[in-house]
C-alpha cells in the first residue's frame, strides 16, 4: 500500500460508519472515495488511503481550479505532508505545473487513527457530503527549507509524496526544533531568508518585479476529513455501560503557508487584488 496518494448528517448513526463491527484484515490497507461539495459549489471526489500497518492515511482531492491537493499523515513520525500540485500559466511562461510541499508537525487528535481510517465504509456513495466543523484556518510561516535528499530521514513518505518539488519543501523552524529532539538529522535543513535579513523582502503581492525575491502566500483547504471518533455506549444484561467506537466526525480546515521565493515567477497567483 502506497500511502501517499494516486495521480453531514443529523442525528443517528453517521452516513460514514468504522467497520469495526464487521470482519476486517488486521493491518490491511484500504481506500474510500468519497463525493464532497467545495465552496464554489463544485461537487468534487476525495481519496482516502489508510495503512493501518505503516500508519498512515492519505486524503487526495482536486480542486475546482484544476489545482490537486494532498495531506499525508505519518502518525508514526509525527509529521504530516501537505503537497499541491498547481496549474501553471503556460502564456505567462510558467512550466504546466508547479509543485509545492509543506512538511509540518502531526498533533495527537488532529486526524482520527490510521487503523480507524482503514475500518471506514460508506453506505451511500452517491451522497454529496459536508463537514460537520468547520476549523478556523491556521496561518503558517515556513522559514525552513527541507533538503529533497535527506528528508527520508524524517518522513519516508516525503521521497514519494514531494519527489515533483524538490526544490520548493518548506516547513518551520519550530518543528525542526521538536523533530531534532526526537532525534533527526539537522542538516536536512536550511532556514531561509527573512525580512529582518533582507530589508527590501516584501510580499509577492505587492512586489511590481516578476524576477525579484519575495514572501509568497499560498493558501488550501481539505474541504472533508474524519478529526474525531464518536463513541457509543451500551449496557450488558448485569446494567453495566461501556463505551465503543461507533462513527466519526468530520471537518473541514483550511491552512495558509507564508514561504520565501527567490523569484515573483514562482508565485504568480499572489496577486496584489
Amino acid at each position: 500500500m502506497r500511502c501517499w496518494g494516486a495521480g453531514g448528517g443529523g442525528g443517528g448513526l453517521p452516513a460514514l460508519v468504522p467497520l469495526l463491527l464487521l470482519p476486517a484484515l488486521l493491518g490491511a490497507p484500504s481506500e474510500l472515495r468519497v463525493r464532497v461539495r467545495l465552496p464554489d459549489g463544485q461537487v468534487t471526489e476525495e481519496s482516502l488511503q489508510a495503512d493501518s500497518g505503516a500508519d498512515c492515511a492519505t486524503l487526495e482531492l482536486r480542486k475546482g481550479d484544476g489545482s490537486l491537493i494532498t495531506l499525508t499523515a505519518d502518525f508514526r513520525q509525527e509529521v504530516k505532508i501537505f503537497r499541491a500540485l498547481i496549474l501553471g500559466e503556460l502564456e505567462r511562461g510558467q512550466s504546466q505545473f508547479q509543485a509545492l510541499c509543506f512538511v509540518t508537525r502531526l498533533h495527537r487528535n488532529e486526524i482520527i487513527p490510521s487503523e480507524s481510517m482503514a475500518k471506514l465504509r460508506q453506505k451511500n456513495p452517491r451522497t454529496v457530503r459536508q463537514a460537520e466543523e468547520v476549523r478556523a484556518l491556521e496561518h503558517l510561516s515556513m522559514d525552513v527549507a527541507v533538503n529533497f535528499s535527506k528528508g527520508a530521514q524524517l518522513s519516508s513518505h516525503i521521497h514519494n509524496v514531494c519527489s515533483e518539488a524538490k526544490e520548493a519543501i518548506y516547513t518551520r523552524e519550530e518543528d525542526v526544533k521538536f523533530w531534532m529532539e526526537k532525534g533527526v538529522d539537522g542538516s536536512m535543513f536550511e532556514v531561509l531568508p527573512q525580512s529582518a535579513d533582507l530589508p527590501d523582502l516584501q510580499r509577492c503581492r505587492l512586489c511590481s518585479d516578476r524576477w525579484k525575491p519575495c514572501i509568497c502566500s499560498y493558501t488550501l483547504s481539505i474541504e472533508w476529513y474524519p478529526c474525531m471518533l464518536k463513541y457509543c455506549k451500551s449496557r450488558d444484561a448485569t446494567g453495566k455501560i461501556s463505551s465503543y467506537k461507533c462513527g466519526i466526525r468530520s471537518c473541514q480546515k483550511g491552512y495558509s503557508f507564508d514561504y520565501y521565493v527567490p523569484q515573483k515567477q514562482l508565485c504568480l497567483w499572489d496577486e496584489e487584488t
